[in-house]
């Protein structure tokens, strides 16, 4: 999740976060980095609760039958670490890979294996590449959520463009 901030005047859903005034982005991407589901929120919101909403949006294309709608395993950061959120996943069907959060006066657990290191790179890469190619959503200079979540949308399709013209899945 990058928060990103607003400009003069703010608009809809920008409100003050823990660091600063500004808008969330929450993307699930997949395991190459592209994004296959995308909401926005303010910045005080909970990021927690959007994971849900994002794994509901998700369609995964399989070779044969109807798209699946939950991946088999989903990664997230140290941010994310919660029994409830790990429960709820696990309701669905997906096996979550969080590590724990590290607290300074708990003992470490000597006979559990340490988790799982995360492929943090790739959702910051597409983070970047948002930021580095639409510099219009740097900063939300629109009022209405709808012409900044349009820009949103658009960027993402344009990630999926570019990506199928590499592939050569569509000629360009």
């Amino acid at each position: 999740m990058v928060r990103f901030p607003p400009g003069k005047g703010g608009g809809d859903d920008v409100a003050h976060g823990y660091k600063g005034k500004g808008v969330t982005i929450h993307l699930l991407v997949d395991g190459n980095g592209m994004p296959l589901a995308e909401s926005t929120t303010a910045a005080n919101k909970s990021e927690r609760d959007e994971v849900i909403v994002l794994l509901g949006r998700a369609q995964i294309n399989t070779k044969k039958g109807r798209p699946k709608s939950c991946p088999q395993a989903v990664q997230f950061d140290k941010g994310y670490d919660s029994q409830n959120l790990r429960e709820e996943i696990r309701r669905k069907g997906i096996k979550p890979i969080i590590p724990r959060r590290e607290w300074r006066n708990r003992k470490c657990c000597s006979g559990r294996t340490p988790p799982k290191l995360i492929d943090r790179f790739k959702i910051e890469r597409s983070f970047s590449w948002l930021q580095r190619k639409f510099r219009r959503l740097c900063i939300k200079w629109e009022r209405r959520r709808s012409y900044w979540k349009g820009l949103l949308e658009l960027a993402i399709a344009w990630m999926w463009l570019e990506r199928l013209i590499k592939l050569d899945v569509i000629s360009g």
